[in-house]
């Protein structure tokens, strides 16, 4: 961790030159006050006043950042987390780092974001949390938290690829492979998917998961049988027309959104969802049980997710955050509905 004294000797001053900057005083001049202070936040000094604080006195405070608050899973996290927090006589400090809201989702893969965070951490600091959980708005491998911050820190969502920095995540393979079974178990075979984007971990889950399903079963992996979509409704509306050529008895969207496209386009060709076709979903949106007929889809565990996630902070706090599993995976349910019909004569 950096000292005051490594402050000094970036500067060029003194210890005491240092000191008297951050404690405000008056005795030194402004280009000086800048030069150190610039410094500091450039080196991402936190004084060890705080540090010796927060292990010492209990606030019962945890930190919670968020990517973005709009994102439709963050919501659901936090409350979790609150739930969690309520229980265990913790109180909560949430930050909202509004992310996808300035960048939309081109922030995922770069660090444009870097400094925010380190100010938003340095910030929850002076508030003397005892833990941090930082929620992203998806699943991917992240590495924008300090691995020498003076309290504990979660990843809730997300891969943390820094040691000693816990991971909550969810189950994707268990409930998709549940999914898929229960479309082969009533006799389809030729299933098409409707993928999320690419290089997404949710969308590289579930589709293993389909693959294996398939090869439990004996049923030989079709790439042709699988489209290209992104998470919105219209990849799903778009899909439907190739995949009905491939003569698919079934379609799996990889998402609530993507089937409520293909729900529409099936609807304009005088097809029944659940009796000409069957289709399947994932997320469990509110939308999914109002389509018509109501869609068989996953459930997230986001709120378990997020309670999962307050206790593993809580654990942190109390053994050190070396001490409790570096991941935790949280699984969902499958919601059976009416979008799924029997098939006897399948093609083969």
């Amino acid at each position: 961790m950096v000292t005051i004294r490594d402050i000094a000797q970036a500067c060029g001053v003194s210890i005491a030159t240092v000191s008297n900057v951050l404690n405000g005083k008056k005795n030194v001049s402004e280009e000086m006050r800048n030069r150190v202070m610039d410094k500091v936040r450039e080196m991402n000094y936190t004084p060890k006043s705080i540090a010796k604080t927060l292990k010492t006195k209990k606030t019962r405070t945890l930190g919670i950042i968020v990517e973005d608050i709009t994102i439709f899973s963050v919501p659901d996290l936090v409350d979790g987390i609150t739930e969690c927090c309520e229980v265990n006589g913790y109180r909560v400090t949430l930050i909202n780092l509004r992310l996808y809201k300035k960048f939309d989702d081109t922030y995922y893969h770069q660090t444009m974001y870097q400094t925010q965070l380190q100010e938003v951490l340095k910030t929850l600091l002076a508030d003397q949390v005892e833990a941090v959980v930082y929620i992203s708005a998806h699943e991917r491998p992240l590495q924008c938290l300090p691995p020498d911050f003076p309290v504990p820190l979660v990843m809730c969502y997300a891969y943390s690829m820094t040691p000693g920095i816990p991971s909550v995540l969810v189950d994707e393979k268990g409930p998709t492979e549940q999914l898929l079974q229960y479309a082969l178990d009533m006799g389809h075979k030729r299933i098409g998917v409707v993928t999320g984007k690419i290089d997404s971990a949710h969308m590289q889950e579930r589709l293993l998961a389909y693959q294996d399903v398939l090869f439990q079963n004996g049923i030989l992996f079709d790439p042709s049988l699988v489209c290209k979509g992104d998470w919105e409704r219209e990849s799903g509306y778009q899909s439907v027309d190739y995949l009905l050529q491939k003569e698919v008895t079934l379609i799996f969207c990889m998402n609530d959104l993507m089937a409520g496209g293909v729900y529409a386009r099936l609807e304009e060709l005088g097809l029944k969802v659940g009796e000409d076709i069957s289709v399947l979903g994932y997320d469990n949106r509110l939308m999914s049980r109002y389509v018509n007929p109501p869609l068989t889809t996953v459930e997230l565990p986001l709120h378990d997710l997020g309670y999962r996630a307050g206790e593993v902070a809580l654990e942190a706090i109390r053994l050190g955050a070396e001490q409790v599993s570096q991941q935790t995976y949280v699984s969902g349910k499958v919601v059976l509905r009416q979008s799924v019909h029997r098939v006897e004569n399948d093609f083969k």
